[in-house]
């Protein structure tokens, strides 16, 4: 199975898990702090570090800069600095076509593919929050469609950047003095609905021709964008009960099966569940681990996190009764992929207590590292998951425990590996690496 470490907060996987008592909140900003992390995570084999990003502080509510983790590092900087202290590890890095230009991430990410020699990968997000429009000028964030046209367009744009240069356009011949053979080097010439973009880029093209696409949008504009371009899918999941397994062997089933309309192969994309394992040596530590970490969230901000994603203010509401209204998911233009899952717990009859403890503790699951590599498993052979994109109650000692504690249970039961055989992450991932377009024109 693949499996991504995922740093979602960078004390951990919910937005309090810098109280946690094991955690390192002075070492938000301090190199040494993600330096340890992801060398850990290369030493229990992991195929790719997963860093998210926001581009705000959620500022929203009061609670947003009074108790959460608002600060985090800019990834590609970052990244950069991970590539030289890692050798075989992946580096996905969060970057939003929404809030950006195409030749600025196409050059920023050729870069990073050549500093890690050939582990870079780009988490494709279209943002989703007023927020970070106003921190780029606007005052309204785009509409759903048009920012999925966006990206779609951004992520053409930037492949085709990565193939200005032929895989042996280079000719650095010292003593004819012919650095590059022109007829090698490939102008874009894009003029579509968003760019307007000439080229070529002044990076040589990257090691794995295009660094991996990842995703995690489940809409359908997000599907269908992850059918037709990603590599990696990060899914969300309702819960670890037989029918989440179901629903997320549904997923696994409509995702991959949009796959051939766009001439492509089913192994061609790994889907990747979130999960966030919180794991005792015995059930009752389990279980005391996981009450922990609950507590660790004042109400206030829990009610603040679920008026964010429902979009209106809900901590007016009676704690232990239903909200009196469902949203309409139609109107919405956040992530649509959070309000249907918040959507099917208000459908359950969840009081408004349970829904937003239920939206800050999502994708726990407390258990021994053997019931924790059972569910890994059951999932993996059933076809509901390629892998899993992990992420830890607080760093660095939830990532310590399931690199000594669960990995060793995945390898011993042979569905993970015990050493890196490749080099790159396309190579760890079992994915081709693409074939110049301009190249193949030629043949």
């Amino acid at each position: 199975m693949t499996l991504g470490a995922m740093m979602f907060f960078p004390a951990g996987g919910q937005i309090s898990s810098w109280r946690h008592p094991d955690a390192n909140p002075q070492g938000l900003l301090d190199f040494n702090y993600y330096k340890n992390i992801v060398q850990t995570a290369e030493r229990g084999k992991f195929d790719l570090f997963f860093y998210a990003d926001e581009l705000y502080v959620w500022d929203r509510f009061e609670s947003g800069i009074s108790h959460a983790n608002s600060i985090r590092p800019e990834p590609i900087t970052l990244l950069s600095a991970l590539a030289a202290a890692t050798e075989h590890i992946g580096l996905a890095a969060t970057i939003s076509t929404t809030y950006n230009e195409p030749y600025h991430i196409a050059r920023k990410l050729a870069t990073l593919d050549y500093l890690s020699n050939g582990r870079a990968a780009w988490n494709v997000v279209t943002s989703q929050t007023d927020e970070e429009a106003r921190n780029f000028g606007r005052d309204k964030h785009l509409d759903h469609t048009n920012r999925y046209e966006r990206a779609e367009e951004f992520v053409d744009v930037t492949q085709g950047l990565w193939d200005s240069w032929e895989d042996d356009a280079l000719l650095l011949d010292k003593e004819s003095g012919y650095f590059a053979d022109k007829d090698k080097l490939h102008n874009l010439q894009h003029k579509g609905n968003h760019f307007q973009v000439h080229g070529p880029l002044n990076v040589a093209r990257p090691p794995q021709g295009y660094p991996v696409l990842v995703q995690a949008g489940a809409s359908e504009a997000g599907k269908e964008m992850a059918a037709a371009r990603a590599e990696v899918v990060f899914a969300l999941v309702s819960s670890y009960s037989a029918e989440g397994l179901l629903a997320s062997q549904k997923f696994y089933e409509d995702l991959k099966g949009r796959m051939a309309k766009f001439g492509r192969n089913r192994d061609d994309l790994k889907i990747l569940p979130g999960i966030m394992p919180i794991i005792g040596r015995t059930e009752e530590e389990a279980r005391e681990r996981l009450a922990l970490t609950e507590s660790l969230t004042p109400p206030q901000l829990g009610l603040d996190i679920l008026s964010h994603h429902l979009g209106q203010d809900v901590s007016s509401y009676p704690l232990d009764e239903p909200l009196p209204f469902r949203p309409d998911i139609d109107q919405y233009n956040q992530s649509k992929t959070v309000l249907k899952g918040i959507l099917d717990l208000i459908d359950k009859g969840l009081t408004l207590r349970q829904l937003y403890e239920r939206v800050t503790n999502k994708r726990s699951l407390a258990g021994t590292p053997e019931q924790i590599a059972d569910i890994m498993e059951e999932w993996f052979k059933k076809g509901a998951a390629d892998g899993f994109n992990v992420s830890f109650s607080h760093l660095p000692g939830g990532l310590d425990d399931f690199v000594n504690l669960v990995v060793p249970e995945l390898q011993r039961r042979g569905v993970f590996r015990t050493e890196y055989t490749g080099r790159t992450l396309r190579e760890h991932l079992g994915l081709k690496r693409p074939a110049n377009r301009y190249a193949k024109v030629r043949v």
